[in-house]
């Protein structure tokens, strides 16, 4: 009996039959607040030097003048260099937002970055075709979008668990699936994408806290739009990529659950159940309900720095494995550093785009602070499973007295606690003010708002080029 899948033409039906009004209310209100969020981060991520460096490259081998690359040095390049550029800006302050999981067998916070491939990828794809209308965008968004998760959702743990990093190796179906659909090519030229996405999705999870990580997300969306483009001309790759014993699933994650994904696409949506986490803070996504925790304790006891004898950070292995720099030396290893996190809360009382800078990492007193923070695997927490980010913080002040807070079993960002609208706001102020007066960001929520109506696509373009 044949043990042989159809998920990669299930996949290729799915995505080319996709059309705006088979998007639901819901899933096109939170693909806008996902866009919002994508071009604030592609904007304040343009500043990093692992961005400058990528952009250099991209202009050095130069190339079709098809796509913008955005921020305060804007340039124009070909499609899949601009995806590479804006896709590395977008993930470089890891900041963007987060897949949740359906089942409690899937590591919480451990699947994907799902917007920043798809919608860069789209993004590229959009500009060289001209034309193209707000419903198509969200339409080809959400589909790449829906592709990248329920393929996260259905690949065995293993995948990641064993170090690839998911969001660079699956990332790049989302990414080829929203610049197919937006290409419109026909279900056997998309089976053909999905397999040259099979081969060309890469990233390890060894380089966390390198440069490297973000270009992860931008190789991933370059290779989506490549894949798309040569599909278009022909070119061809297994139309089973996805299945079989050499297919994806197989080699890359040692197997996959098929209920997790057989009609299961839209079905529902996943932008909208489970839904996705819009991060408060620019770090990996697991350290979020501690960073609130401690926030908690410092406010609500006016703590200062000189009160504090020391933090210890009790938690799961789900969080300290990932999180596995003991101090930081720089702001990449920041984002993936505890003792850095904590410091920067006892500090300044908040850590944003001001904090993740290696001057505040290395200045005096975040080196002394973090030097008074320790973490520690809790046994009553790790029997509690992997399903919720879950923390214990203890503060031992100088006068003999222990401060304690458990994290909120709610992830603050996350669907049953999202950032309001305002929330969302601050955040691309907090990355874009830089760039853009407080009129013209106005202007860019409520353009990004109506993105669906006639013209208002074209108008977010020409308002993130600064027109």
């Amino acid at each position: 009996m044949s043990t042989q899948t159809n998920i990669t033409r299930e996949i290729a039906d799915w995505s080319t039959a996709q059309t705006f009004d088979k998007v639901p209310p819901e899933a096109r209100r939170i693909a806008k607040r996902c866009i919002l969020d994508a071009l604030g981060l592609i904007v304040v991520g343009a500043r990093q030097e692992c961005t400058r460096i990528v952009m250099e490259h991209c202009l050095e081998t130069g190339g079709s003048d098809q796509a913008t690359v955005f921020g305060e040095k804007q340039a124009r390049v070909p499609a899949a260099s601009a995806a590479m550029v804006n896709a590395t800006a977008g993930h470089s302050m890891d900041w963007d937002d987060t897949q949740l999981s359906s089942y409690p067998d899937r590591v919480f916070g451990l699947l994907t970055h799902p917007t920043i491939p798809a919608f860069t990828a789209a993004l590229a794809v959009a500009e060289k075709l001209g034309g193209v209308t707000g419903e198509q965008f969200i339409t080809a968004f959400v589909a790449g979008f829906e592709v990248e998760c329920k393929i996260a959702e259905a690949i065995s743990p293993h995948h990641y668990n064993s170090g690839f990093h998911s969001s660079g190796t699956i990332g790049v179906f989302g990414a080829a699936a929203a610049a197919g659909k937006l290409m419109d090519l026909s279900p056997h030229q998309f089976r053909h994408l999905l397999g040259m996405a099979a081969s060309m999705g890469a990233g390890i999870r060894v380089n966390f806290g390198t440069m490297t990580k973000p270009l992860h997300v931008g190789r991933a969306a370059h290779s989506g739009v490549t894949a798309a483009l040569l599909a278009a001309r022909g070119f061809e790759a297994d139309p089973d990529g996805l299945d079989g014993p050499w297919g994806f699933f197989k080699v890359a994650g040692g197997g996959f659950d098929l209920d997790k994904i057989q009609g299961k696409l839209g079905n529902p949506f996943s932008i909208v159940d489970p839904g996705v986490s819009i991060k408060p803070y620019p770090c990996g996504s697991l350290t979020h309900p501690s960073i609130d925790a401690m926030l908690a304790l410092v406010t609500e006891n006016d703590l200062k720095p000189e009160d504090i004898e020391k933090v210890v950070l009790y938690a799961g292995s789900n969080i300290l494995n990932p999180i596995r720099y003991e101090t930081a030396t720089n702001e990449l290893e920041a984002k993936f550093c505890m003792p850095f996190l904590m410091t920067a809360i006892i500090l300044s009382r908040k850590a944003g785009v001001r904090e993740f800078t290696d001057e505040f990492v290395n200045s005096p007193d975040v080196k002394a602070m973090m030097g008074r923070v320790k973490t520690q695997v809790d046994p009553e927490i790790e029997a509690r499973g992997y399903d919720k980010m879950l923390s214990r913080v203890e503060v031992n002040l100088k006068n003999g007295k222990k401060l304690v807070r458990e994290s909120d079993e709610r992830y603050r960002g996350g669907p049953d606690f999202p950032l309001s609208d305002a929330e969302l706001q601050v955040k691309f102020t907090d990355c874009a003010d830089h760039l853009f007066s407080a009129e013209k960001r106005q202007e860019i929520f409520e353009t990004v708002a109506g993105l669906e109506k006639p013209g208002n696509f074209d108008r977010v373009l020409g308002l993130m080029k600064g027109k």
